[in-house]
């Protein structure tokens, strides 16, 4: 069985019902919460002309990640 290191502690339950509701201070908790997974998910390794490796974040889509978690969030719906 393998343990993952870095293991982030969830959210709160209050903090995801405030975000659902359209809290902003609880919406940028979420986003920011997220933010590492994001930042991993929209980095792209580069070349230069050398052929040494860069990794980099696109910001663009870094941003759009971002907007569709706040989408989603918003049509998030408690039970």
């Amino acid at each position: 069985m393998s343990k993952r290191k870095n293991r982030t502690t969830p959210l709160p339950f209050y903090v995801v019902r405030a975000a659902a509701s359209g809290d902003k201070d609880a919406i940028a908790d979420v986003v920011k919460h997220f933010s590492a997974y994001i930042a991993a998910l929209s980095t792209k390794r580069l070349f230069d002309e050398y052929g040494n490796t860069y990794m980099c974040v696109d910001e663009t889509l870094r941003s759009e990640l971002e907007q569709k978690l706040v989408q989603g969030i918003h049509k998030f719906k408690i039970a």
